[in-house]
């Protein structure tokens, strides 16, 4: 193994610990859709999930190359301090975008950390601007529209084709369908997801002089990338599965086959391109466009738009913070260990804030109430009957009718 400093250690910990939150952060992208139309148990979901996601981290090494020497100039002067604050902004905001239940990008997160952290302490000419845009801004708005149009297309097709046969036999063919088409969301996630953390923590070597500039990700660090986001993504983040399953449209069988597939094709061809998007945004635009693709289906687009404001904030918020936390760390050790203890307390804080109202595999498939919309429950995902999303109204309670003895 290579010589490691104390400092490397840290900012490789903390890459995995990133690495972790993507895991359950975007368990929802490939195991929602499954779980609400019933076709896998939740831990049983979640367990396949996390095995795919570690075989995937181990097919292609195309989009580590993107992050560990396309966005960040990784001989401008950027040092392992840098990628710590980085590492820092990404964690604190998909911890908070959990809490609230919403699948933003993990990916865009990590990048605004980044790009926010070296910017701060090394300037402009550190960033390579033109990869910024080619490789994960451009993606980041065609993906989604991609995947959309085709789960549209493909759930208008699958209904087609089940034309005339009993719904409760299609669902059944289907659910099985959902299984195979979530596997390979799942091994596609672990092509492009688990290796985003392989490039920063492959910076971080270079950075910190364990590595050349422009090797490739040793093996220690692909295996160690591919364990800790699997291990994120059997934990579950089972509130994000409820708003990908639950509160964007109310999903069959057809549908979830249709939109997996669709996000399955986008992620491994962006994969094999080296394109470092967001499997989230992949995935939540197939969602709503097999919701737009039913007939009678409807689409929460109250939830929807949460999620893109969501989406729009990531980059600047996780920059911001990532900026933050670089400004302080170049003041040395002692900044360092300033930044870890606020990582570690936003955490716990944020941890103990869900205990409140926890959501696990047991309530996971709950109705959602999404802002101030109450949605009609569904309790046979092959049930004929189109749920429906009604807004709710404040009315006064009905007076009560006098009683005998107080009209005498």
């Amino acid at each position: 193994m290579e010589h490691i400093t104390l400092l490397l250690a840290i900012v490789i910990i903390t890459a995995l610990a990133f690495d972790f939150t993507n895991g359950f952060h975007d368990t929802a992208n490939a195991m929602a859709t499954t779980i609400s139309t019933g076709a896998m148990k939740p831990k049983a979901a979640v367990a396949m999930s996390a095995v795919l996601n570690l075989l995937g981290a181990f097919l292609s090494v195309e989009v580590a190359r993107t992050i560990s020497g396309g966005i960040i100039d990784e001989e401008a002067g950027v040092k392992p301090e840098v990628i710590f604050a980085g590492l820092v902004g990404a964690i604190i905001w998909n911890l908070l975008t959990w809490l609230a239940g919403l699948p933003s990008s993990s990916s865009h997160a990590l990048f605004g950390g980044l790009i926010g952290a070296t910017l701060a302490s090394v300037g402009t000419g550190a960033v390579n601007g033109d990869a910024v845009v080619t490789k994960v801004l451009i993606p980041a708005v065609a993906a989604p529209l991609v995947a959309g149009t085709a789960a549209l297309l493909a759930t208008r097709l699958t209904y087609r084709v089940t034309r005339g046969v009993e719904e409760r036999h299609a669902a059944k063919g289907y659910r099985v369908g959902q299984i195979a088409s979530a596997a390979l969301v799942s091994l596609a996630h672990g092509t492009n997801d688990a290796q985003k953390t392989m490039g920063v923590m492959t910076l971080a070597l270079i950075a910190g002089g364990a590595l050349a500039p422009g090797a490739d990700p040793p093996m220690w660090v692909i295996a160690s990338a591919g364990a800790a986001i699997a291990l994120g993504t059997y934990l579950g983040g089972w509130r994000i599965i409820r708003t990908m399953g639950k509160g964007l449209t109310d999903i069959r069988p057809p549908q979830g086959f249709a939109a997996q597939t669709s996000a399955a094709t986008t992620i491994l061809a962006s994969s094999h391109m080296g394109f470092a998007l967001s499997t989230t945004q992949v995935c939540s635009g197939a969602v709503l466009g097999c919701g737009l693709g039913r007939a009678g289906g409807v689409v929460r687009w109250s939830t929807a738009t949460r999620m893109v404001v969501a989406w729009g904030l990531t980059l600047p918020a996780a920059g911001l913070i990532g900026a933050a936390g670089a400004l302080i760390a170049d003041r040395g050790d002692w900044g360092v260990a300033v930044v870890a203890l606020l990582l570690l307390g936003s955490s716990a804080a944020i941890w103990s804030l869900s205990r409140r109202r926890p959501v696990d595999h047991s309530n996971v498939n709950d109705d959602v109430q999404v802002n101030e919309s109450v949605t009609a429950k569904v309790n046979d995902p092959s049930d004929a009957t189109v749920a429906m999303s009604v807004p709710e109204r404040r009315t006064a309670p009905e007076p009560t009718p006098p009683s005998a003895s107080s009209v005498s």
